[in-house]
């Protein structure tokens, strides 16, 4: 089985969770069509009191399903959409992608991958303990995030559920995702 869509989701003013809608339609450039996050400029409150201007590198948020398998072992129960994210996968490992991958998102519609995800305090007020179950530390002491990836707009189109994935890695030294 290939990697797919599983729910898409999109919500036109600020609230921690998306609803899950039938389709979504990215926008080049911009992100995805009638989300609070779209456009050429960040969006997301906290980095808008820093700079306004700084580039949009967060115009879509993808996030694997299978995190949410891994939280329901931990008694946590998560759905597509819940942790604020537009694309929800499986089968494809999001966070091992390099900055700068491709993803090709059913028929037309092309992200490319800028970073990891950095959540924010919310994630705890959305669930209790959340946090520490999606940022944590490895056994060498580095910090690791799984509450998924960004990505900007390079082809628009629309996607749906159980639309194909696939990724077109970049050319040269892959770089590490960092947070964005």
């Amino acid at each position: 089985m290939g990697a797919k869509v599983t729910a898409v989701s999109s919500n036109g003013t600020y609230s921690f969770t998306k609803p899950n809608r039938e389709s979504i339609t990215l926008l080049e450039g911009l992100g995805v069509e009638g989300d609070v996050h779209a456009g050429t400029k960040v969006k997301h409150r906290f980095r808008v009191a820093q700079n306004p201007d700084q580039p949009n590198l967060r115009q879509v948020h993808l996030i694997h399903e299978e995190l949410f398998d891994e939280l329901a072992q931990d008694g946590y129960t998560v759905a597509a959409g819940e942790l604020g994210e537009n694309v929800t996968t499986r089968g494809i490992d999001l966070l091992g992608l390099p900055t700068g991958a491709l993803l090709h998102l059913g028929a037309t519609a092309v992200v490319e991958v800028t970073g990891l995800r950095n959540p924010c305090r919310q994630i705890d007020d959305f669930q209790a303990g959340l946090m520490k179950k999606v940022v944590g530390r490895d056994e060498s002491g580095a910090v690791f995030y799984k509450s998924g990836i960004m990505g900007m707009v390079r082809r628009g189109g629309a996607i749906r559920p159980g639309d194909a994935v696939t990724v077109t890695l970049p050319d040269g030294p892959h770089r590490p995702m960092k947070t964005v």
